[in-house]
């Protein structure tokens, strides 16, 4: 029992060995997986260990000794939560085992066969076997516990195994198959639903088998919780934290493959599914089968049609895709009787839905349209509304004593209200010039008049806004009439939420971007097998266009920021299509020469120059400074009482002739605000600032910090700062986290406290006298670096300066600059879980790393950009900007609100989601959102009661419909909530969606897809050109 727990501790396969000779006495057979059904692809080789006698021993914390701090305490609870979590859900597999799959191999006559059995039960018995030896390990480091408090490296031993992942993945991928199965029996066959009402009365918690299956999917995102609440409570300079860190990452990004394989295995199904529902012989059969198209996105929406004066008319589920380059709409199509009335049960449970395709239309000729927003976008002579039978089914719609308004009937309404404000405003006029005073014909009747009329249309305004918010307009071509005339026709679907909404602008937008043939393709990975496609959340390059409009100069790129504006103007589509709100200030100039700022708007559908000024010397850096958030500032916070003192967002430009210039950035008024010189005019290479000072990193080794101070301008420029000497040579590069300044100086990097300013250590990043550290970035726990020569970059950990992790970039490139054998990084950026990395080539390498506060390894073979740049990646630089709230505002009952209705009018009531109380507190804590957000395709429209993981009433009574027997519920990201069919309106309560852009500058355009020597695409500018690549990276939702 000993050798199992250490082996189990050591967890390599050395251990695994030598666990496999501790049991070898006990093992009753050693073989190969039985194969899954007949595919052979399902066969991956595990060897199945069947322990017999072993019982391991149950983990249990001792008495809590006395003296432990608070920290100490709570680590023991959250340890007693994991190791009771972990019992929990090692009794569960078991029962799935024991209480369902066994008697079901073992029942005479079977009422499932063994190949059925096999399906459903698929790899339980391997997580099974994964989390025994995981509970063994956990037991031992349990008992000894109070002397060495450490969990984090038994997670990473024993969860960062390849056999962990693809025993999951295998479950994941097939969850839906097994639910179908199960389903079906149950229609079928009398036998098998009692046999699961049976062992459901029998169990002590009265927990379906649904409720025990659904527990495997469930289980990494509990575990992260656990871990991100250990981590919480375990203070730097423990033992265990970087153990723990490595283990939050390492969960992470299993958790992300196993989302990544699911997505895939869905995509698959889902195309199989349309392309079965097509004739073989017509061309949309050919172009699903060919497999050159990615699904982006697939949901069932809501068909509406609207008569002649905007009244619903009727409504109805359709099935809509959006692949990468067309998108199709299809009837969710049952036949619940054949003709002999029998019910075909093998129709009603396929996969999934079988579809009828009604329509498809390739992409570019796809118009969203919003309301109010028709302007000059189509001919209103040409379009035809879609469904002209809608004059018959009208006199049901009126039988109601009820008309439900459709989008363009309110703006029809608004247009009128308008009208008669110009109207009265004209009657105010004419009252103004009477002679006499008559009753109810004067000046203040008539304001009011005005006043009513305003508020009218205020109302007005806000149901366009929220009818909007909820229905997806397309505009689509249809057969030319017989004239030739083309004509168009709307379809106006309803969306469950208006996040859905956002997300279908968004990915049509970005698709029709994509179809671009500087996007087709985009990025390549560089995989062995030369065929793994971008996925569909890559970044998509937007447009290419000149840093600076005056041509002549040949001007270099310095630095770039984003300052954003929020623009509550905007409409719906604008919000979800646009790029981040805001400015681009761009600053670079001439070797020797003066400088220049240019200032873009990113607030129309394509960047455009808004202002330009010259500046006395070249720009090297520059630093946006949001508005202070309230009690940031410390004693200060009391001026904000005073509106004079009121601190707005600046902009500081540090230059080549050591001048420090602030901006004020709130509009493109460009003013000036304070300026002053560095100490000994050294010419400022960095500048960064956290909530107390504003710190320039200057040529000769100084770093000078400005305090902080309480009037208009944020930082006191008139007294001389306080200077720290980091080094004797430039310092190229600074970093502001929470507590502390990185300050780099040759290969060293100094670590300076954030308030005292007192150097705490420095260490040296790179073993090369002659290497500076050039870059610097931050995620999670850990921060990468570039330096001034080689192709390496390097990953070090905030708390502990430890080098954890060095990745080549070039090894990344090779395939697509043959021969090139000196590459040099020359800029970094890490945004969204991608390091973004620019090199002297021109070319843009992307890599994946966790989002969590782990430690942010690359595991990831990462993808190389096929845009980029003649010369060296001046900068990368990120744009973001909040999606007006107001738009998510009071989601339930906006989006409910409609569809509430329509549901009416088919004679459906809409079912309302259940959404706990708790979970909403839980939404605003929680750090950030966790992982796992399997998408299992719902069955709940397949006929049969509902399945879910609610527990029956006591008394039994209402196991006559099983919950055993019903329709998949959807899951989301969070497993706590089922709800039927749609995405639950939890969905909507999420805080604010990111609008995110990413911003490389160098010297022209360049193509590598094209053929070598080739010139490839016509660039917007020269090679020799400064020029702004901007690439949309889709919403993530």
């Amino acid at each position: 029992m000993t050798q199992l727990m250490k082996a189990a501790k050591s967890g390599t396969k050395d251990g695994l060995e030598k666990t496999r000779i501790a049991v070898m006495r006990k093992v009753s057979f050693l073989h190969r997986k039985d194969v899954l059904g007949d595919s052979e692809e399902e066969d991956m080789g595990l060897l199945e260990v069947s322990v017999t006698d072993i019982k391991p021993p149950a983990p249990e914390l001792g008495p809590m000794p006395e003296g432990l701090s608070p920290q100490q305490v709570v680590r023991r609870h959250i340890l007693g939560s994991i190791v009771q979590s972990e019992g929990s859900y090692v009794e569960s597999l078991k029962r799935v085992l024991q209480d369902y799959r066994n008697p079901l191999m073992e029942m005479e006559p079977k009422v499932l066969s063994a190949r059925k059995c096999q399906a459903v039960f698929f790899r339980v018995k391997e997580i099974l076997h994964c989390h025994s030896m995981f509970q063994i390990a956990l037991s031992s480091r349990v008992a000894e516990w109070d002397a060495t408090e450490k969990i984090g490296d038994l997670f990473v031993a024993s969860f960062s195994k390849s056999m962990v992942l693809d025993v999951y993945s295998d479950y994941v991928n097939n969850f839906t198959n097994a639910m179908s199965i199960i389903k079906k029996a149950c229609l079928t066959k009398p036998a098998f639903l009692e046999f699961l009402k049976r062992r459901q009365v029998c169990s002590p918690d009265r927990v379906t088998l649904y409720g025990l299956m659904v527990k495997p999917i469930q289980r990494f995102p509990q575990f992260i919780l656990l871990l991100q609440d250990m981590l919480k409570n375990t203070p730097r300079g423990h033992p265990d934290r970087l153990s723990l860190q490595l283990a939050l990452t390492e969960l992470e990004t299993l958790a992300e493959k196993l989302n990544e394989q699911k997505r895939l295995a869905d995509q698959v199904a889902e195309i199989q599914q349309l392309t079965k529902s097509v004739s073989d012989r017509s061309s949309l059969n050919k172009l699903l089968t060919s497999g050159q198209r990615q699904l982006l996105l697939c949901e069932t929406l809501t068909e509406t049609v609207y008569g002649d004066r905007g009244q619903l008319i009727k409504s109805k589920e359709r099935r809509v895709f959006l692949l990468s380059d067309m998108l199709v709409c299809a009837n969710i199509n049952f036949k619940p009787a054949n003709h002999r009335g029998q019910l075909e049960i093998s129709s009603l449970v396929p996969l999934g839905p079988k579809y009828v395709v009604k329509w498809n239309t390739a992409l570019p000729q796809v118009q969203v349209v919003e309301v109010g927003q028709e302007g000059g976008s189509y001919d209103k002579d040409n379009v035809l509304i879609q469904h002209a039978g809608a004059k018959k089914a009208s006199a049901a719609g009126q039988a109601q004593n009820k008309v439900y308004f459709g989008p363009p009937r309110l703006f029809q309404e608004l247009q009128d209200l308008q009208k008669d404000l110009a109207v009265v405003e004209q009657i105010t006029f004419l009252i103004s010039t009477l002679h006499g005073t008559y009753q109810n014909l004067n000046m203040t009747v008539a304001q009011d008049w005005c006043l009513a009329l305003q508020r009218l249309m205020r109302v007005k305004e806000e149901e366009i806004h929220s009818a909007n918010k909820c229905r997806l307009r397309l505009l689509l071509p249809g057969k030319p009439d017989k004239s030739g005339r083309p004509i168009s026709f709307m379809v106006v679907f309803i969306t469950p939420n208006p996040l859905s909404k956002i997300s279908w602008v968004n990915r049509l937008h970005l698709a029709k971007i994509g179809l671009r043939e500087e996007n087709q393709p985009g990025w390549l990975c560089p995989d062995e097998d030369k065929k793994s496609k971008a996925p569909f959340w890559c970044p998509i390059l937007a447009c290419c266009i000149p840093a600076f409009s005056s041509r002549g100069l040949s001007l270099q790129l310095g630095a770039l920021v984003h300052s954003p504006v929020s623009c509550p103007l905007l409409g719906f589509s604008a919000v979800s299509t646009s790029l981040p709100q805001g400015y681009l200030w761009v600053g670079g100039g001439q070797e020797g020469a003066g400088g220049q700022v240019e200032i873009f708007s990113l607030n129309r559908p394509s960047p455009r120059t808004v202002k330009s000024f010259p500046l006395a010397a070249p720009v090297l850096c520059m630093e946006y400074i949001p508005e202070p958030e309230e009690g940031e500032s410390g004693d200060e916070s009391h001026v904000a009482t005073d509106p004079s003192a009121t601190v707005h967002p600046t902009i500081c430009l540090g230059l080549r002739d050591g001048s420090i210039l602030v901006y004020g950035s709130v509009d493109t008024g460009t003013q000036c605000l304070a300026t002053c010189r560095s100490p000994g005019l050294q010419p400022v290479l960095c500048l960064r600032h956290n909530p107390f000072h504003l710190f320039a990193g200057l040529q000769d080794g100084t770093l000078a910090a400005y305090p902080r101070t309480s009037g208009g301008v944020l930082w006191d420029l008139e007294s001389p700062p306080v200077c720290l000497t980091v080094g004797p040579g430039p310092i190229r590069t600074l970093l502001s986290l929470e507590d502390a300044v990185w300050a780099s100086c040759g290969p060293q990097v100094t670590v300076v406290d954030a308030t005292s300013l007192q150097t705490q250590q420095s260490f040296e990043a790179h073993q090369d006298e002659t290497v500076s550290v050039t870059h610097m970035v931050k995620a999670g726990s850990g921060v990468w670096m570039a330096f001034s020569s080689g192709s390496s970059i390097r990953l070090f950990h905030t708390e502990t300066l430890e080098h954890l992790q060095e990745i080549n970039i070039a090894t990344r490139t090779t395939f697509l600059l043959p021969g090139q054998k000196h590459l040099c990084v020359t800029s970094l950026l890490i945004c969204q879980g991608l390091l973004w990395v620019g090199t002297d080539q021109g070319v843009i390498v992307l890599l994946p790393v966790p989002r969590l506060e782990g430690i942010p390894k690359i595991t990831g073979k990462g993808m190389v950009s096929l845009n980029g740049h003649c010369g060296p990646v001046a900068f990368l630089a990120v744009a973001t900007s909040i999606l007006a709230p107001d738009i998510l505002r009071s989601d339930q009952e906006e989006a409910e609100g409609p569809r509430a209705e329509e549901d009416k009018v088919d004679g459906q009531a809409p079912e309302p989601a259940p959404v706990p109380a708790s979970h909403m507190g839980r939404e605003l804590t929680r750090k950030k959102g966790v992982l796992l957000q399997y998408r299992l395709r719902s069955t709940a429209h397949l006929p049969g009661p509902l399945l879910s993981v609610r527990e029956p009433p006591a008394d039994g009574s209402a196991l006559e419909h099983s919950e055993e027997d019903g329709s998949i519920y959807e899951m989301a990201d969070d497993p706590d909530v089922w709800v039927r069919s749609r995405p639950c309106t939890r969905d909507a309560h999420r805080k604010e969606i990111c609008s995110v852009a990413i911003i490389s500058g160098g010297q022209g355009y360049r193509n590598f897809g094209s053929a070598p020597g080739g010139s490839g695409r016509s660039a917007p500018c020269g090679e020799t050109d400064s020029a702004l690549l901007i690439w949309q990276v889709p919403l993530t939702l």
